[in-house]
């Protein structure tokens, strides 16, 4: 019988541990291999050493699952097409924050379903953190120290609200500010990873974030099951849903993460397309 994304949860909580262990071992003696992709991105030996956890425990975990992963050589979509589910990996989401020290990394476990994220697990090595949410069944932080599980969920605003917005580290303040309703100000809240800034508005504490640039879907896969449950979502840079295994790149367009559905977000953020081919 296949299991349902709610009984594979606390096994998959732990595989994200588990990699985000072996990420620790190299982070700690700060001793990796640097190497460029050919799309000029960085990956570490760190990245590959997670990835080699994930792959082979989920594989014990569910054998029949296939895996997308971002460390893998990825399947042509005419075989993906024929999956009704699968795992979609980012063994280091937050590869240039590892290398910087930031801390801000994170592992990205999703189940997509039907094109879908049914499960989501992140998990945050140097904060000994979990997020995670199964679809329909609400979303959770857990450290790891206390063990308390503790719901989360999005920040409810008023009719004016001053809407905080989520930026990266290393992001040109005019890269996104050309793409914000131009008489608004907001609070910046800066974190590294993606999926980290996903989550920081999935527990309340920032609203909205802005990717502009290439992303794969690994990088919102997990967060994306995680910010529904805790009523948020994610649309492309058009306000179209974004959709997952249905071109034969795995790459994303650009993307809005929004926190409260009650805002009128077309009145904070620019309609836009992406300027870069994505089929």
């Amino acid at each position: 019988m296949t299991p349902k994304p709610k009984d594979l949860l606390e096994q998959v909580k732990q595989i994200a541990y588990h990699a985000g262990e072996a990420i620790m071992q190299i982070y700690k003696k700060n001793d990796y291999d640097l190497y460029q992709k050919d799309d000029e991105s960085p990956v570490t030996s760190a990245d590959y050493a997670a990835n080699e956890v994930l792959v082979e425990e989920l594989k014990n975990l569910a054998p029949d699952i296939p895996i997308i992963s971002e460390e893998m050589e990825k399947t042509p979509l005419v075989e993906r097409q024929k999956w009704k589910r699968y795992w979609l990996l980012d063994p280091m989401d937050g590869t240039q924050e590892f290398v910087s020290r930031s801390g801000d990394f994170a592992v990205n476990i999703a189940l997509i379903e039907n094109h879908t994220p049914v499960l989501g697990v992140i998990y945050w090595p140097t904060k000994n953190t979990w997020y995670f949410a199964t679809k329909g069944n609400g979303a959770y932080k857990q450290i790891k120290q206390t063990g308390n599980i503790v719901p989360i969920q999005v920040t409810s605003h008023s009719e004016k609200p001053e809407l905080r917005i989520a930026v990266s580290r290393v992001q040109k303040s005019e890269t996104i500010a050309k793409y914000l309703v131009a008489e608004q100000t907001h609070p910046k809240i800066a974190l590294g990873s993606c999926s980290l800034k996903n989550c920081l508005i999935a527990e309340g504490n920032a609203d909205f974030y802005l990717r502009i640039g290439p992303t794969g879907e690994w990088d919102t896969g997990a967060s994306h099951c995680i910010l529904r449950e805790a009523g948020g979502e994610i649309l492309d840079a058009e306000f179209n849903p974004i959709t997952y295994n249905q071109r034969d790149t795995l790459e994303n367009p650009d993307f809005i993460v929004m926190g409260d559905q009650n805002i009128e977000w077309q009145k904070v953020v620019k309609p836009h397309k992406t300027h870069r081919k994505l089929n």
